[in-house]
């Protein structure tokens, strides 16, 4: 009886010791898995921080670790909703900016990505462009900014881009060079190059670039067109030549294009504004969607990019200056600017990916450019996030449309193309 007992005794002991050990080592594990998530979210908490206060610089994130093919094509970034997977706010890259008051305008006949323009005196000629993914726009449609309605629509030639255009104008004639042709990542551009008479709106052909490229920088700079920067034939590779032919009248005044000093980084998607003797090109990337290998139709896959918001100027003695960097890096804003009140203005693009998600985000800003000082501001906020946008300046207005915007107010990646027409009035 007593060594029955004992051994009873001594088994209850084991079992209440065991049980005291189970509960020490799960408060254990509680509580350094406490301190680990407080320590996460402190970590995503000075990211945001960090970002907040460096607002008025380039925004460095994480970069891939390497450039191949994520299996994700263009389409299908564009037609999901990854709201859930985001870890910071998608709005931690949307700087302080002041309310404008916008107001809707008549809408564009078609909706309208990646497409052109460019405006003489109350007209606003609006070029080509996607509708989506596969399909792409021939033709021209014009908006009168004193009617304030679409007033006029011509086709382009069937052998020019359709998107991803070098575009300049000199008041009469528009120099479209080279870009796409055809809908999702077709290769290799076209090297054509056409000129419209806008005034007649007959088309007669220019002389190709020396090599074919995506979206260069183009403008009418001292009686020579410029071209530099796009992209290569691949589509990815980032192009820093830089050409330039003379022109009067919509005619070239040379048989080649003369080689000029390079431009200081390369890449597509990029302002370029020519102000008395200076030439600026601003913002931009390096690399773009190519097509996947081996689809017939070209179809977009998604490669490693890096959007900057660099600004270059040319002066009368052909020497590139680096000049302050845009608030936010950005770039798809080759359309999106106009010159106001001695100072640039741009509206809208697209900057770095999100950190973590590596997802796109659009820009909702409105950027100005002083000439005097030389120095940037944030003076407004958009509708929405949106890039790609044609901008317009009438009678103290503002204007833009067209483009690709956000999927919400608190989710900036891209999702429905747009053809709409807003303005607001600069004081």
């Amino acid at each position: 009886m007593l060594r029955s007992a004992g051994k009873h005794s001594f088994s209850k002991s084991t079992v209440i010791f065991s049980l005291l050990s189970l509960l020490g080592i799960a408060l254990t594990i509680d509580f350094l898995w406490a301190s680990s998530s407080s320590s996460s979210s402190s970590a995503y908490l000075s990211i945001a921080s960090n970002l907040a206060r460096e607002k008025s610089h380039i925004v460095v994130v994480p970069k891939a670790t390497n450039d191949t093919d994520t299996g994700e094509t263009l389409e299908d970034l564009l037609s999901k909703d990854r709201g859930p997977e985001r870890i910071l706010s998608a709005t931690f890259a949307d700087l302080p900016a002041p309310e404008l008051k916008w107001e809707q305008m008549p809408t564009a006949p078609v909706p309208r990505l990646d497409g052109s323009a460019v405006q003489i005196d109350n007209l606003l000629y609006v070029f080509s462009g996607y509708r989506s993914l596969d399909y792409v726009h021939s033709h021209v449609d014009i908006y009168n900014f004193t009617d304030n309605a679409w007033s006029g629509r011509f086709d382009t030639p069937k052998e020019m881009a359709n998107s991803h255009l070098g575009m300049a104008c000199d008041g009469r004639y528009v120099y479209i060079i080279s870009g796409q042709h055809g809908p999702q990542c077709r290769t290799p551009p076209v090297a054509l190059s056409f000129v419209l008479d806008t005034k007649t709106r007959k088309w007669e052909n220019f002389p190709p670039l020396p090599a074919p490229r995506y979206a260069p920088a183009t403008q009418i700079w001292k009686g020579r067109l410029h071209v530099m920067g796009g992209s290569k034939e691949n589509r990815h590779t980032p192009g820093t030549e830089h050409w330039s032919i003379a022109v009067k009248n919509g005619k070239p005044l040379e048989k080649e294009w003369r080689q000029e000093i390079p431009v200081p980084r390369g890449g597509p998607h990029r302002a370029c504004v020519a102000v008395d003797d200076r030439l600026f090109v601003i913002g931009g990337q390096e690399g773009d969607f190519q097509p996947k290998p081996g689809s017939p139709i070209f179809k977009c896959s998604r490669r490693h990019e890096v959007v900057y918001g660099d600004v270059y100027m040319l002066d009368g003695e052909m020497r590139w200056k680096v000049l302050p960097p845009m608030p936010k890096p950005n770039s798809h804003i080759e359309s999106s600017w106009i010159l106001w009140n001695n100072s640039i203005v741009i509206m809208g693009g697209t900057t770095e990916k999100h950190p973590l998600t590596k997802r796109m985000m659009l820009v909702g800003e409105v950027f100005q450019f002083h000439l005097d000082t030389l120095q940037w501001s944030v003076i407004g906020r958009l509708p929405y996030r949106v890039k790609t946008t044609l901008a317009g300046f009438w009678d103290g207005y503002i204007y833009f449309t067209s483009g690709q915007r956000d999927r919400r107010p608190d989710n900036p990646q891209p999702k429905k193309v747009v053809g709409e027409m807003w303005r607001t009035k600069l004081s």
